[in-house]
């Protein structure tokens, strides 16, 4: 019976680091979001050294003194530890007072992708696509690209003034199209 009791343990024992393995892949691959294995270590390092810095000192280490004590540099760390958060829903309710319900996406704020500032790309895009050919060139290569009026002269074959006339001409036509 001894034999084997010791036989089953050293079974287990024998096969244990497999086990350990497969379960740290099925927690490393069945997440959200693919993070890279060194990005996940890095983090899993990140929380052994906290804990182990918490138990020393009764304290939650700053993100420099993670850093210092890992020897890597302090993004590294930032990087690495927001990659194994969960991602969060932006409709999940942050606060609720029984009325009314701020969820995450009332928290973000985008000063750059405002919804008149969409309104005003589009109308801009739709402009641009009322000119002719040669017009469209003209601006795309003004505007867009940062040519000078003799760079575009030279492309399209005319001369700077006939550049400037037909710049001005779109340009007139494209704010009375917005």
């Amino acid at each position: 019976m001894r034999r084997r009791r010791r036989i089953a343990v050293f079974r287990v024992c024998m096969f244990m680091p497999m086990i350990i393995g497969e379960i740290r892949r099925y927690l490393r691959d069945n997440s959200a979001l693919r993070v890279s294995r060194s990005l996940r270590d890095t983090a899993y390092k990140a929380m052994q050294v906290k804990e182990a810095f918490m138990r020393e000192h009764q304290r939650e280490p700053d993100i420099m003194e993670l850093a210092k004590a890992m020897d890597v540099p302090k993004e590294e760390v930032v990087f690495a530890l927001d990659s194994i958060l969960d991602p969060v829903s932006l409709f999940e309710p942050v606060f609720h007072d029984g009325t009314d319900t701020v969820c995450v996406m009332d928290q973000v704020g985008d000063s750059k992708n405002t919804d008149e500032q969409w309104l005003a790309s589009i109308a801009l895009r739709e402009a641009i696509d009322s000119l002719n050919e040669r017009e469209k060139k003209i601006i795309r290569l003004r505007f867009f690209e940062g040519r000078t009026q003799m760079e575009v002269a030279e492309e399209i074959h005319i001369s700077q003034a006939q550049v400037s006339r037909l710049e001005k001409g779109a340009l007139d036509h494209i704010r009375k199209r917005i």
